[in-house]
């Protein structure tokens, strides 16, 4: 095998996802959730892989827990490109006197649904698939619904979808579409959780393990490879809206992967965004700074029952990844931002009007961040600022109606 887990709790070595399914996707040691995929391949392929056009992020396939390329499902997703955004810049320079370089990665231009969601689908679907797994379930605010939704049907594997009644309708008709299994919570987003443990536990079907499922955290871990193949460096700062929080703990595994073997490859200062309709992690992190990061500060966070906001996706109230995620946006250097939702729309409508491009409700809260980071004077000078787009405004129709 090229690859193995490791739990991160004991230390259990698990050899295959095949052993990793057979034990409900827990440590068959200690009963842990968290584990981490490790490979026995050649890092240095690496720097050829960069001279090299990709396709999609199965470019890296040596470095990607599958074995045969005959498994793979996918609709192109992942080798987006990485475009700079002169308005920004311009913004940056007139408003505040600073120069920076601003590059936006557009997911929104992902094969599969247009979200930053679709590397993760693609690797289920293709992990699933070499391992003949033939059902499924999940619960999400939306994007990676969809996206498992497509690409689990394009594998043959029914999927089973409990998403809160906040949901976008765009996305119910989408999801709908593709024919697999939807079911609208009564509640919100830990209604739904709640009822996909049920349904996992009742029918014996394998559940998405969240934020920290190494599924999704190998697959996304891949942009640490496209920062450098396209940009041939990381950026300072990374901004990303967060709900769950994969992305930072993914990029923060793709640079611990790689950096003893590449020690120019860093840890970008970590900005992750919320709305101040729905702002836990936010609010989590305010407090420790105001107690200093005292021990313990990562499991002190709110919890926002039903929150009220337009930006369903990013609607995660109770957030149980916050211990995971606070710890690595410390270490960076970076930090939480809150933004107004109620200057989404403006944001957004800005973006269209200098590039052409319609962003999703969570790709303006990202954008948002980024005035918001200047705003508090968290970018420097000569600082290269890489904005995470995590979505296009196709199933988003109301929101794109108001640009």
């Amino acid at each position: 095998m090229k690859y193995q887990l490791i739990c991160k709790k004991c230390g259990h070595i698990i050899p295959s996802f095949k052993e990793w399914f057979a034990a409900n996707q827990v440590c068959p040691q200690c009963g842990s959730n968290h584990a981490e995929v490790t490979y026995n391949t050649n890092y240095q392929h690496l720097t050829e892989l960069y001279k090299s056009t990709a396709e999609s992020f199965w470019h890296y396939f040596d470095y990607l827990p599958l074995e045969n390329k005959e498994h793979i499902v996918t609709c192109r997703e992942g080798a987006i490109p990485i475009e700079e955004w002169e308005y920004l810049e311009n913004y940056a320079k007139e408003m505040f006197n600073i120069d920076c370089r601003v590059m936006v990665y557009r997911n929104d231009l992902n094969g599969g649904t247009n979200t930053f969601k679709d590397v993760a689908a693609s690797m289920a679907a293709s992990i699933f698939k070499e391992n003949g797994i033939k059902e499924y379930c999940i619960a999400s605010t939306g994007n990676t619904a969809t996206a498992y939704s497509k690409y689990l049907s394009l594998a043959g594997i029914r999927l089973s979808v409990f998403v809160p009644n906040c949901v976008c309708e765009d996305t119910v008709n989408e999801i709908r579409s593709l024919g697999q299994n939807l079911i609208i919570s009564s509640g919100n987003y830990a209604c739904a959780k709640k009822e996909a443990a049920e349904y996992h536990k009742s029918n014996h079907v394998l559940m998405s393990a969240g934020n920290i499922d190494p599924i999704r955290v190998e697959a996304k871990k891949t942009m640490v490879f496209e920062f450098m193949r396209q940009l041939g460096k990381m950026p300072d700062i990374y901004i990303q809206a967060v709900s769950g929080g994969t992305g930072p703990i993914a990029v923060d595994k793709g640079v611990r992967e790689i950096e003893r073997l590449f020690p120019e490859v860093k840890l970008p200062k970590i900005m992750l965004v919320q709305q101040d309709t729905c702002d836990p992690m936010v609010q989590g992190w305010e407090n420790a700074i105001k107690n200093n990061f005292h021990e313990g500060y990562e499991k002190e966070y709110p919890v926002i029952e039903n929150p009220q906001t337009e930006v369903s996706i990013l609607s995660t109230g109770n957030p149980g990844m916050f211990p995971i995620v606070a710890p690595i946006v410390k270490k960076s250097g970076g930090c939480f931002l809150r933004v107004k939702e109620s200057q989404l729309v403006d944001f957004a409508r800005i973006a269209k009007k200098e590039t052409g491009v319609i962003l999703g409700p969570a790709a303006a809260v990202c954008l948002a961040g980024f005035y918001q980071a200047l705003a508090e004077k968290k970018i420097r000078n000569g600082q290269c600022v890489l904005i995470n787009t995590g979505e296009g405004a196709a199933r988003a129709k109301q929101f794109a109606a108001k640009l």
